[in-house]
């Protein structure tokens, strides 16, 4: 662990970042493992159980049986594998589609309203700034 000032900016950070994630996430109507696996398909499309399970990092018994919830409510559907006729491909469903859509709206519009309503203009402004910095954290 740092031993400079780093040390304790990363610790209120991660705190900060934990219940804003938590806060936003009590937003949704879907599922957080399920939202998780609608996002994975909608970025890199179809896959396998497998593929999803490491991708997620849970075993592929658990993602078979979020995978099985996400069939019966026809938010992915499933279809052979164009190469290996052991393994089936699971993608977003139109009806997943607009299901993940609806619910990034409600969290996005959940986290504009506050931001609208708790922070100055100039808070804003720092605030607009910070998200790239944020965002080379994640990269590195």
């Amino acid at each position: 662990m740092p031993t400079s000032d780093a040390a304790p900016l990363a610790a209120a950070l991660r705190t900060a970042m934990g219940r804003l994630t938590r806060r936003v996430k009590h937003e949704g109507r879907i599922p957080l493992g399920q939202v998780a696996v609608l996002g994975t398909l909608d970025r890199d499309g179809a896959m396998t159980t497998s593929d999803l399970a490491a991708d997620q990092g849970v075993r592929p018994q658990s993602m078979a049986r979020a995978v099985g919830l996400l069939l019966e409510q026809d938010l992915i559907t499933r279809r052979a594998h164009p190469t290996d006729g052991r393994k089936s491909l699971v993608e977003l469903s139109d009806a997943g589609r607009t299901a993940l859509e609806a619910e990034r709206g409600r969290r996005a519009g959940w986290l504009a309203q506050a931001i609208e309503a708790e922070l100055t203009d100039e808070e804003r402004a720092l605030l607009a700034r910070s998200t790239a910095l944020l965002e080379r954290l994640a990269k590195h």
